[in-house]
């Protein structure tokens, strides 16, 4: 049987000493190093299993193309999609099983792309000299690991021997663990904000007694993406999605912007799905500063110091429903769209600062109006952040699967 692998992936025109001791480290560890070197301008003293020319020749470029571009950023994007597709191509056919980088921002633009890219549940660890930044859109949707370099990777010493170690160890310990550790129960996702916590929670709770995992994603932009990255992955069965209101935010300018995949990756995949309008009564910004100048004289409300929603009005209400609805068109799996009458989150029921049945109704005729003839729609009397709307949901979900 082969030993498992670990690609590693680096410039080894700079970081050859450092490289040498990651591929000592992991076959130390009983594994195989699958060393690939992106190096961009100069040698090596390492011999790489996969050479600089065969990464630009997976680009579609030669290394003297790439070293003849005009700017660093353009060579490395081309050794990155070498990379990726490289990448790719091991992990599709069971070559590798997981991935370590190291150096700075260099080493982020090449291999992060790649790392990403792969599968959740694949080991992948870059240990980077910038790992105090804001890698938000490094990371994206993955559970690829940033670990910090607090010297830098410019030769071995006591601590970046330490620290590429712990690396190694790192890669060779997520190796060492089981795929699946939900025991076999089918994975369900569900979306929640603050302001739909009791509808979903009765949700949940509904699904966990049905013999469900309950996988619940705060709807705050990046967990709506990683919602998509699962059910593109395989890791999803349903997908219970009461709380929608990255759609509104994706369409008003509000920070919890979840994309243009968003509501759109189940389907694709036909998995089934319950939807509903949860927060959709509101986009999120920052601080009070942090409101555009063309919605200060809204209604506002401070759900804290870095939290200010916005009431969404009747006009926007309407664009927004239609938008759920255009993005359910191309649902190959059972669709069933569930609509409160009596508020779309904790704020906008009766006696609640965001209360207005005008703009709520707009909101749920737009959506109805749209939807495509594979989906169902079904009102339920009263709220949608109460436990008998979560539980209905749960149900038609269950008897989905």
């Amino acid at each position: 049987m082969s030993l498992p692998t670990v690609l590693l992936a680096g410039a080894l025109d700079t970081k050859s000493e450092e490289y040498r001791l990651a591929c000592d480290l992991v076959a130390a560890r009983g594994l195989r190093p699958l060393l690939v070197d992106v190096s961009v301008l100069g040698e090596s003293t390492v011999a790489a299993d996969i050479t600089p020319e065969a990464v630009c020749a997976a680009a579609g470029v030669t290394l003297q193309t790439v070293r003849a571009a005009a700017d660093r950023s353009t060579s490395l994007e081309l050794m990155s999609t070498g990379l990726a597709r490289i990448v790719a191509d091991l992990q599709s056919r069971g070559a590798i099983q997981g991935v370590l980088a190291m150096g700075g921002s260099g080493a982020l633009t090449v291999a992060a792309p790649a790392f990403r890219a792969l599968p959740l549940g694949v080991p992948k660890v870059i240990l980077t000299t910038m790992a105090a930044s804001d890698l938000s859109a490094v990371i994206g949707p993955s559970d690829l690991l940033v670990m910090p370099a607090v010297v830098d990777l410019a030769g071995v010493n006591r601590v970046n021997r330490f620290q590429i170690d712990r690396a190694v160890a790192t890669v060779a310990a997520m190796i060492g663990v089981p795929a699946d550790l939900g025991g076999g129960a089918p994975a369900v996702g569900l979306t929640m904000l603050g302001v739909t916590t009791t509808g979903v929670t009765g949700a949940a709770r509904r699904l966990t007694d049905a013999g469900c995992e309950a996988l619940t994603f705060h709807a705050n932009g990046a967990g709506g993406r990683v919602l998509e990255a699962l059910a593109g992955s395989g890791w999803l069965r349903g997908v219970l999605d009461l709380t929608t209101a990255e759609i509104a935010s994706g369409l008003l300018g509000g920070t919890n912007d979840a994309g243009a995949e968003r509501l759109t990756v189940a389907g694709e995949q036909a998995i089934p799905q319950v939807v509903s309008v949860g927060g959709c009564d509101l986009v999120i910004f920052g601080g009070p500063d942090a409101v555009p100048a063309q919605y200060r004289e809204r209604t506002l409300y401070q759900h804290g110091p870095t939290a200010t929603l916005m009431r969404t009005s009747i006009e926007e209400c309407a664009l927004i429903g239609a938008e759920i609805a255009r993005r359910l068109t191309a649902a190959r799996g059972p669709v069933t769209v569930l609509l409160p009458t009596a508020g779309v989150s904790a704020l906008s029921e009766q006696g609640g600062p965001f209360e207005d049945a005008a703009a709520d109704e707009a909101l749920t005729a737009s959506l109805r109006s749209g939807l495509p003839a594979n989906a169902t729609c079904e009102v339920v009397p009263g709220a949608l952040n109460t436990q008998a709307f979560g539980e209905r949901a749960a149900e038609l979900l269950i008897a989905a699967l």
